[in-house]
């Protein structure tokens, strides 16, 4: 007797830890259930794939989207279907909303409010404080969250923890691998004269190079001496990527498309603020030896750091700006089109946005296509042009710094759990977005 299942999608390109061929995929109850010819099986659905390419579920480990607090700019809702029309499946999402995420009280209110509104699956970070340092052992555990994360700069109030004994405080106490935005806060207060009155091109003079690679530094050593697994968001220079190439023990890496993309100083002239980021965008030469953290494998995941701001709060002039920029949505097409100009692999792209994540945060079920794993897919065509435009940016913002980029490569279906949330452009089913499950919390059924 031939088979039944939910959903068949026949005929596409896999792309996934045993390298690419031509399979067709079953899915049942929400999960994997059949790799490869489903010729003889049925389906309540069958999608022809046939040209497409079909990679594990697009995972972002560090967007903001400033619910609650600062819904004017995004909220659970319009975030995660910018991500969903990106390919995007699942995302995590950071702990500086208002009031901030830095209790069990606040964590399980953002879990509520994405349960089924958010449009992809989800996980919240939880801000790492000298005041609640004594409960994060219990908070990094609780249903929802990914994991501590901790300001050593760029940030106000409890939220920031520039000195030693704090982040040794922290890491003393912590058990899962917690994240980190490095950047030096007494070097960032003693540079601050340095700033231009209107020309962001002083940005990255400001928060210079030193000021990211001392912060890393500093975090690496006091990581060897605790014992702890840290995580270092968002490396924007040459000289932090080749000291953490010698320290991988304890640190794994993240980078961003917008430092492997965009380059000072002719963003800055061309975008003004809205190149304006922390860490900033820098030179050619940080580029490239990002890019060398790429090829040689010391970066680990790359996350969007989609942080929106609008419009009118971006034309205020620098340094009155605030500094983010959207990027959930334009990870995979921006990623895509480096695949396609050869400066990456697509089995290196999957490494970086699904295995990647999986492996360093331990989520459970999710990170490749495999039987019995949550059926998360990202369908990209390869060989398709599009051009990149504020227009078709779903998130409240309503820009991007990518306006008017051709690209080649371009999402096409999100499926989450086995339910397509995306086809061909189109939102095709309301949100079902659930919380991810992490290895080292599910005795906790988290």
């Amino acid at each position: 007797m031939a088979e039944t299942y939910d959903l068949i999608l026949k005929g596409g390109t896999l792309v996934n830890h045993d390298g690419e061929g031509v399979r067709d995929l079953g899915v049942k109850g929400g999960r994997f259930a059949a790799i490869g010819d489903l010729g003889k099986a049925s389906a309540s659905e069958t999608i022809d794939c046939r040209g497409l390419h079909l990679l594990p579920g697009v995972i972002d480990t560090q967007v903001h989207f400033r619910e609650p607090g600062l819904t004017h700019k995004e909220d659970l809702e319009s975030g995660s279907l910018s991500a969903v029309m990106g390919g995007v499946t699942a995302v995590f999402e950071m702990p500086n909303t208002d009031p901030l995420t830095i209790s069990a009280e606040t964590l399980a209110d953002k879990v509520r409010r994405g349960h089924h509104r958010m449009h992809c699956d989800f996980a919240f970070f939880v801000g790492g404080t000298r005041e609640n340092v004594k409960d994060l052992t219990e908070l990094e555990r609780l249903p929802g969250c990914a994991g501590v994360k901790v300001f050593m700069g760029s940030s106000t109030g409890s939220l920031l923890v520039a000195d030693d004994k704090g982040l040794r405080d922290i890491l003393k106490v912590i058990r899962r691998r917690a994240s980190f935005h490095a950047e030096d806060e007494p070097r960032l207060t003693e540079r601050k004269n340095l700033r231009v009155e209107g020309d962001p091109r002083s940005h990255p003079i400001w928060r210079d190079e030193q000021a990211a690679l001392i912060a890393t530094e500093r975090l690496v050593r006091i990581a060897h001496e605790t014992g702890a697994r840290v995580h270092v968001l968002h490396i924007s220079t040459r000289q932090e990527m080749e000291f953490l190439a010698g320290h991988k023990d304890v640190a794994s890496v993240e980078t961003t498309p917008h430092h492997l993309t965009l380059e000072a100083p002719g963003c800055y002239e061309r975008l003004g603020t809205r190149a304006q980021m922390n860490p900033p965008v820098r030179d050619a030469a940080h580029k490239a030896g990002i890019w060398h953290g790429i090829g040689n494998g010391v970066v680990d995941v790359l996350g969007s750091d989609h942080a929106p701001h609008m419009r009118e709060e971006k034309a205020k002039p620098y340094p009155a700006s605030p500094s983010g920029m959207t990027g959930v949505q334009t990870l995979v097409p921006v990623m895509l089109d480096h695949v396609h100009a050869g400066r990456l692999s697509l089995l290196r792209l999957v490494d970086l946005t699904s295995a990647g994540p999986a492996r360093l945060f331990g989520i459970a079920g999710k990170g490749r296509i495999a039987v019995g794993y949550d059926a998360d897919l990202t369908v990209v065509d390869l060989k398709r042009r599009e051009t990149i435009t504020d227009r078709w940016v779903a998130s409240r913002a309503g820009w991007t710094p990518y306006d008017g980029m051709k690209v080649t490569g371009w999402p096409v279906g999100t499926f989450i759990r086995g339910h397509k949330a995306m086809w061909q452009g189109e939102l095709v089913a309301p949100a079902q977005g659930e919380r991810v499950r992490f290895l080292e919390t599910l005795a906790n059924g988290t």
